[in-house]
């Protein structure tokens, strides 16, 4: 497993579409594995591959890895992972009610915003091994999936928010951005 760049904010690619995957071989496989490693090492809940600059429609998650773990030891830590693979997931129906959770992205550093999605959906997709599968989740999970499934539309989050407050985000980020490549070593 390695670990990847996971790309910001303003990013062209962030904004491309994903592709579906044909199939689920060890080449993809890798690539789930090492997404998940990058989200840990973030650290992060989830990530779709855009994220690190593959436009393939995959995404992993482990909503509840962070938890309560700041005073456990690294071995522990490790036996609360509960890592989800998400290949082609397409969500086949969302609830008509919405829930609000205060979201962030790896994509975009240090931004937060509350956000109103559906409280429920089912999704269908692929897992690790290529399987058929069927989820209903609601509550965090529910959001986390819609969120992730957004970057395989190259939505992300912000795009939700006012015109004024996504473009005060984007400055300060652009700003960030050109700050570190400034550096000079």
């Amino acid at each position: 497993m390695a670990l990847r760049q996971i790309l910001t904010e303003p990013n062209k690619i962030l904004r491309q579409k994903s592709s579906l995957v044909e199939k689920v071989d060890e080449d993809l496989q890798k690539l789930m594995d090492d997404m998940l490693e990058t989200m840990y090492a973030a650290p992060g809940i989830g990530l779709a591959a855009i994220q690190v600059g593959v436009p393939k429609r995959v995404i992993v998650l482990d909503i509840g890895w962070r938890d309560k773990s700041e005073n456990t030891d690294d071995k522990r830590h490790e036996e609360r992972r509960n890592p989800m693979y998400f290949v082609n997931p397409e969500i086949i129906e969302k609830s008509p009610n919405n829930s609000t959770y205060e979201e962030g992205c790896l994509s975009v550093p240090g931004q937060f915003a509350e956000i109103d999605r559906p409280d429920k959906c089912h999704v269908k997709y692929l897992d690790y091994y290529g399987q058929p599968k069927e989820i209903k989740a609601e509550g965090m999970l529910a959001t986390c999936i819609q969120h992730e499934i957004d970057h395989l539309e190259g939505i992300l989050f912000i795009d939700y928010l006012s015109k004024l407050k996504k473009s005060m985000i984007v400055k300060k980020l652009s700003k960030h951005k050109k700050e570190i490549e400034r550096i000079v070593v």
